[in-house]
């Protein structure tokens, strides 16, 4: 009979990422260079449909005003006029929202903050490189960072 080797009670791995708070949850980062898995926003790409959807219905006729067509969704004009904007979008960052590629801090509170009409400008904004970790340029985090050196220590239940 051969003995097998000792199996050890704890297996430590090392895992690169760091921890941000944003708007009370947790987000793990991948340090730089490593591919971000893509994943699609659907409060996004929901609220790009019903501004798309909006805009047709009022360039189509059926609606004179965004009020009255606000009043016919039940929903404040305010909100649907901050909404109506993100059809002002360059067409990258639509296509960007769509694949799912867009930086974790493009949110839906973030696309209906002011912003550029100016297509260009919106690219400098949003660009992957210029974002801050913070989603809006000259703010503060307002999150705490931690370093990419965190080790993950796993411990082997036997059965």
């Amino acid at each position: 009979m051969t003995r097998a080797k000792a199996i050890p009670e704890a297996i430590t791995i090392h895992v690169p990422f760091r921890i941000v708070k944003r708007g009370g949850r947790k987000e793990m980062i991948l340090p730089p260079g490593e591919r971000e898995p893509r994943q699609t926003d659907n409060t996004l790409i929901k609220a790009l449909a019903r501004a798309f959807r909006w805009k047709r219905m009022l360039e189509s006729g059926h609606f004179t005003t965004i009020g009255d067509l606000a009043s016919k969704e039940g929903i404040a004009q305010s909100y649907m006029t901050r909404v109506l904007r993100i059809t002002l979008l360059a067409p990258d960052i639509v296509e960007a929202i769509l694949d799912g590629t867009q930086r974790p801090e493009m949110t839906l509170a973030r696309l209906l903050e002011p912003f550029a009409s100016i297509w260009t400008q919106q690219m400098e904004l949003f660009d992957r490189r210029n974002l801050p970790i913070s989603g809006v340029p000259g703010r503060s985090a307002g999150s705490r960072q931690v370093p990419f050196d965190r080790c993950a220590t796993f411990r082997r239940v036997r059965a």
